[in-house]
Order: C-alpha cells, then structure tokens, then sequence
C-alpha cells in the first residue's frame, strides 16, 4: 500500500507491518521516517537488527538467509536493506519479488532507496513490494513549500518567526533541508520559545553561511574602512578562500548596479528593495551607500572584480600583477569610500 510520509506517525500507533520501502531524494525525510520505523519496531519487540548494503558483490542470498535465520534468544528482527543506487539489476529484482511473497511476522523489513525514475517505478519487483507492505515515496520539499516546512519545524519546537525571517532562512538553505533542520535546531539552543526577532534569525543564520564573509559586505555599505582592513586581514590569515569572498562582494556591488539603475530610471527605492528581497539590517544600509556611489563607479568596481578574478587564475595583465587579496582591499575600501 502507499503511506504519505504525514500519515506515517499515525500508522506507526499500530502493530508494525511486515515490510516498509522508503524512497525518496531528501535525505533528511527519509533519515527521519526510516529513525521512525526503528524506534517502533524495537519498542514492539524487533530488538534484533540486520543490516545489507547493496554494492558491487552483493550477493542476494544474504537477504533470505537474514530472513531465514533465528536468534539464539527467540527475539524478533528488523532486517534493513539499503540500496544506494535504486536498481537491484535483474538478479536482484527477481529476489525481491521472491522476498516480498515471503514475508514473516517474526521479522520486519525496511528498504531504503533513492527517488525511483520513471521506468523503475514501473518495474514489477516495485509492484511486488507495493503489494505486500507499505511503500512511502516522500517528495522533495520545493522552494514554494520550503517557507511552510520551515514554520511547522519552528512551530514543532515552540517557535515562530514572521516571513521576512522564514524567508531569510529559505534563501540560505534553498536546496539543502539538512542545512535547514540545522539552522532550526540552533535558533532553539539559542533563543526561548515564542516569536523569534528578524535580528535574531540574521544573526544566527549568518554564524553558519560563511558569517565573515558576509558581514564584509555589510562593513562595506557601511563605508567602515577601519573595520574593513581589519576583516579582509582576518580573513586571509584564516585562510578563507578568496574566490568565494570575491564572489560575495562582486554580487553586493552587482546589486549595488541594479539599484542605481532602477533608481535612474524613475523608480522608488522601496519597490527595488523588495524586489532583490534586500531587508533588515542589509536594507538599512542600502541608501547611504547608494547616496555616495554614482553608476560609474560601480562600473567600474565590477570591471576591477573581474580584474581580481583573473589575478586569481593567474591571467592577469601587467596592470594588474600585484597582490589579489591586497587588489581585493583596495575595491572594497572604494565601494566604502564612494569612489
């Protein structure tokens, strides 16, 4: 039968089924779920546990020997077959067609594979195992739903936040949902239940995502040009590395590009602002750095950071064959300045 990953806590209030198959891509929701099944099955007596891993040399024997085996104590087993790549091959389809016919109550299997294609999911080793247990196929969490997923979380721990910081947190970890239960996870070590604060969310968040780096950007809308040498000095002797630190203030200054040009253009800054999706402290820091920096300039910030860039990769001209972090600096120091 197929079990929604939601409906999984309920079914799991009773006795266990012979078998589950777990598919999926996101890898926390599968980690979860399968963490699930374990705990229930040991709490209902399955205190045994035999893990297979399906690589190269497996031979599929050893899943009805698992099977077939008692333990010396009488106990009942969880059997876990893990199958990295979610094709068993001919041999081991054919197994487990013969497997899912089989099934004991003395044992419960769980199979945990990747997100099944289109031609698999058709296979008839797939029918079987539908056929005789509960089969959860957990779809990725998209980035429309990635705000949502990350609320209920907050809600899960007695926290909640508003959608500026839902949303700040979704930007940072679009694509990645462990790097999101992580970031969740901390907001709970380090603030109380109830409403958490945009401030705190940033701040927080921030620590994780490469946290020097972007306060570098922060310190140079600010135009702090003591705080600035200090940072890009910190951070060549921690050895950050200077492709990405480059990358990050080349899109502050290409974001820096598109909103003097909007505003060129006629239009309000507020407007641009929620566009680029630019608020809290980064918002604040927006207009006086917009005030003392004129399009040329910016121009040619970003024509200097491609200068930098080819410096890294060691195609730079003899104009620019200096020091790339010290080149780095004195861009950063520009942007501060306004020239």
């Amino acid at each position: 039968m197929q079990l929604r990953i939601d409906a999984l806590d309920a079914h799991l209030a009773k006795p266990l089924a012979p078998l589950y198959v777990i598919t999926s891509d996101e890898h926390l929701l599968a980690l979860e779920a399968a963490d699930k099944i374990r705990k229930t099955a040991h709490a209902q007596g399955f205190t045994e546990r035999d893990v297979l891993t399906v690589e190269r040399g497996f031979k599929w024997g050893e899943l009805l020997a698992a099977h077939q085996s008692q333990s010396l104590f009488g106990d009942r087993k969880l059997i876990e077959l893990r199958i990295p790549t979610g094709k068993p091959g001919k041999d081991g389809g054919q197994a487990l067609q013969s497997y899912a016919a089989t099934l004991s109550p003395d044992n419960v299997t769980l199979i945990t594979l990747p997100k099944l294609d289109w031609a698999t999911q058709k296979a008839a080793w797939v029918g079987a195992l539908q056929q005789a247990g509960a089969f959860i196929d957990i779809p990725m969490v998209e980035r429309a739903q990635l705000p949502a997923w990350i609320g209920a979380r907050l809600a899960a721990q007695r926290q909640s936040a508003d959608r500026q910081g839902i949303d700040f947190i979704a930007e940072r970890v679009e694509g990645n949902l462990l790097a999101a239960h992580q970031e969740i996870q901390k907001l709970a070590l380090l603030h109380p239940e109830g409403k958490l604060t945009f401030e705190q969310i940033h701040d927080a968040v921030l620590n994780v995502a490469r946290y020097d780096v972007f306060k570098l950007n922060e310190a140079m809308l600010a135009g702090d040009a003591a705080r600035l040498v200090r940072m890009v000095e910190g951070l060549q002797g921690e050895g950050e590395a200077l492709p990405l630190v480059l990358w990050a203030v080349a899109e502050e200054i290409r974001t820096l590009l598109k909103l003097k040009s909007g505003i060129a253009q006629g239009r309000a800054l507020g407007m641009l602002l929620k566009e680029y999706r630019i608020w809290g402290p980064r918002e604040r820091l927006m207009e006086p750095a917009l005030r003392r920096l004129t399009l040329t300039a910016l121009e040619a910030a970003l024509q200097e950071a491609a200068q930098i860039d080819k410096m890294i990769k060691g195609l730079r001209a003899k104009a620019y064959a200096g020091d790339p972090w010290d080149a780095l600096l004195q861009l950063v120091l520009a942007i501060a300045h306004g020239r």
